[in-house]
């Protein structure tokens, strides 16, 4: 018994061709896979090369060659404690999610993520940070893990793996909860439980303020949390200062991103379970970039139904319909094929002792009205993967099981996949298994040389190849995705640099480009359809020392401007939106992040110009770099405190115009650094 290679030759309605026996001979031609040696001519797909992903995108390409970054997945870009300035965390309160279930890895210390998240808090403590932990665990875990019975045993075993003590801490989390000694004499503190508190999953804000009292830094390392939306993940980010992804985070984040990457093909997908209606839209996208998908589990029936082979209306989703033939025609249009099982483990209704392998359209045409039920891949099916699987340079399987009633009895099937998977992984290919029993199944036989990407969570996984944005993801601080080519930017990289944040429609920097030949020029917008209008006017004027990105600069300023060449002289902010400046906006303009970088990055002497139409956003944001600049900044014009000085430039930006054009007046500061 072979598997189908299904191949899907034309429009819809040829696809219901009929099928041949099972039986037949399976052969490859070329790139082409079909069944012979059938009665019936075959629905033909034909496996091709689609266009390699291009990665990192070249920061100067035209229109594609204005835009700098993918808006769609710029979310995924996120400060990282590895390349926040270590400096920074000493003396500070971090507080560190961590992920429970990580830290009680049956492989304990061998297990590499349990390694990497052990390292974010010891590279913390190391660093002179003062460390908050906080974690959660359910009843289900707690009663086959005794060190989970108590704060106490918890924080005892924390111990024992950092090597450090770690001070137990029950009630509301957060430093309000501490003991005023406790908190000098140590440096690394554990929390209670934050499933005992209802503010942690309901992502209330007082819940969240009240965790983050005293923190200046959070660092998340649960990466399995990322498609939740929880206090200690989303919550608390609205009341730090800086929120980065720590060690164990950022790797997992790293390999996610690789799900996606097509530079090595063949790209196969091998997908378990149920539930066709709510995957979806993850089935649809691995069509788009996979050179072939094989469905096994209960998601093999939608298939085989919606190709034309009769399914009993039991096993079939019928709310899905339209979304397997979606999914059927991008197969089509790509010409990959889509396999499925053609022999299946069977168990008797009538007697659970009695299994037997049966062919597909056998079982389906009415041995299941006999009593006789699919739980398992059969042989044959598993000989096929193995074979199909040879050629290829990269592997994802996702899903439950490849068994057909969820339980693990009947998951034979998954164990030897796993056996194929771990093969796979020795021979230079990339291999990548998500969920919990398809990780079970491969580590249960893997070695220390297998070569293979796990994730547990299957749940984070799912949502992102849905594209659906992961809130603990977009709620840390970003990070600018590239390098940028300064030389190909500017015509001399030593000139002095003016960066104006909130840029804008970019006029106000125009102007200035044309007066001042001698300085560069670079807009900083989170808008950006203005950046790529403004982009598209730089190159028709051939300007060469101006430019634009499209970013948000509050958390990405340093990593942008900390590669260029020059020295940073002057930076500007003008008439930023008073709502979205309000204290509460987690993503205002001017924080500390930002105030920090700014002071960090200007030269002596350099100057700081703020300008606003409303007077108490303009002194909320000289409050600001003034209380975080760390004594380096001061006032060096504000026309004796009243912030009514001239405008320095000569040169107005739009919004200034349109203020003194009402009659209304215009607040300003600058500030020097010393």
């Amino acid at each position: 018994m072979q598997v189908c290679g299904v191949q899907l030759s034309s429009a819809t309605s040829r696809w219901r061709e009929s099928w041949p026996p099972f039986g037949g001979s399976y052969e490859c031609t070329g790139n082409s896979c079909c069944i012979s040696g059938s009665q019936r001519p075959l629905c033909r797909v034909q496996c091709c090369q689609v266009p390699r992903s291009t990665g990192n995108v070249a920061h100067l390409q035209k229109e594609d060659k204005y835009s700098c970054v993918d808006r769609s997945t710029s979310y995924l870009h996120v400060q990282t404690l590895r390349n926040f300035p270590v400096e920074k965390l000493y003396g500070e309160v971090v507080l560190v999610r961590l992920d429970s279930v990580l830290l009680l890895d049956p492989l304990g210390l061998c297990s590499l993520s349990l390694k990497r998240t052990l390292s974010t808090i010891k590279y913390l403590y190391k660093a002179g940070g003062k460390v908050l932990l906080v974690t959660s665990w359910d009843p289900v875990l707690q009663s086959v893990n005794p060190v989970l019975e108590s704060t106490e045993s918890f924080a005892d075993y924390m111990s024992s793996l950092l090597q450090v003590k770690v001070i137990p801490v029950n009630g509301v989390p957060g430093l309000t909860s501490c003991k005023k000694e406790e908190w000098v004499q140590n440096d690394i503190i554990l929390f209670e439980n934050l499933l005992n508190f209802r503010g942690e999953n309901a992502n209330c804000n007082d819940f969240s303020q009240k965790l983050a009292s005293g923190a200046a830094i959070f660092v998340n390392d649960s990466f399995s949390l990322s498609h939740k939306i929880r206090a200690s993940v989303v919550g608390i980010t609205r009341f730090c200062y800086a929120s980065l992804a720590g060690f164990h985070f950022e790797e997992e984040l790293m390999q996610l991103l690789k799900i996606n990457d097509t530079t090595r093909r063949p790209y196969i997908a091998i997908i378990g379970g149920s539930n066709f209606l709510r995957k979806a839209p993850a089935l649809h996208l691995l069509a788009s970039q996979c050179d072939g998908l094989f469905l096994v589990g209960k998601l093999s029936f939608q298939i085989m139904n919606g190709l034309g082979i009769p399914v009993p209306s039991c096993l079939i989703e019928k709310n899905a319909t339209k979304e397997v033939v979606q999914l059927i025609e991008i197969a089509h249009n790509r010409n990959i094929p889509i396999y499925y099982p053609t022999d299946l483990w069977c168990l008797n209704s009538n007697n659970n002792e009695q299994l037997e392998i049966f062919d597909s359209a056998e079982l389906l045409s009415g041995l299941i009205s006999l009593g006789w039920t699919p739980v398992d891949i059969g042989p044959s099916t598993l000989e096929r993967i193995s074979s199909l699987l040879l050629s290829c340079k990269k592997i994802l399987w996702i899903g439950t099981t490849t068994s057909y009633d969820l339980t693990e009895e009947f998951s034979v099937g998954a164990t030897q996949l796993g056996q194929i998977l771990n093969k796979a992984s020795h021979n230079s290919c990339d291999v990548i298994i998500v969920g919990s029993a398809a990780c079970k199944a491969v580590k249960g036989i893997s070695d220390s040389s297998s070569q293979y990407t796990a994730f547990e969570n299957e749940s984070v996984v799912w949502e992102f190849l849905k594209g659906r944005i992961l809130p603990g993801i977009a709620a840390l601080d970003k990070s600018y995705p590239y390098q940028i080519p300064w030389d190909d930017v500017f015509s001399d990289t030593e000139q002095p640099l003016f960066v104006d944040i909130g840029s804008g429609n970019g006029l106000f920097l125009f102007q200035m480009a044309r007066n001042w030949e001698g300085s560069n020029f670079l807009g900083l917008e989170m808008n950006e359809k203005l950046v790529v209008r403004c982009l598209k006017d730089v190159a028709s004027a051939g300007k060469r020392n101006l430019y634009f990105l499209s970013t948000n600069a509050t958390s990405t300023f340093r990593s942008i401007v900390s590669s260029y060449p020059g020295q940073l002289t002057l930076v500007a902010i003008q008439c930023p939106n008073p709502d979205f400046n309000k204290e509460q906006n987690r993503w205002r303009m001017v924080r500390r992040m930002l105030v920090e970088a700014v002071a960090d990055l200007l030269q002596v002497n350099g100057k700081i110009y703020l300008q606003s139409d409303v007077e108490s956003v303009l002194l909320g944001m000289k409050e600001q770099f003034i209380s975080h600049g760390k004594g380096q900044l001061v006032v060096d014009s504000d026309d004796s405190g009243n912030c009514r000085m001239e405008n320095p430039f000569g040169v107005v930006s739009d919004w200034e115009r349109h203020v003194l054009a009402r009659g209304a007046p215009m607040y300003r500061t600058m500030l020097r650094k010393v």
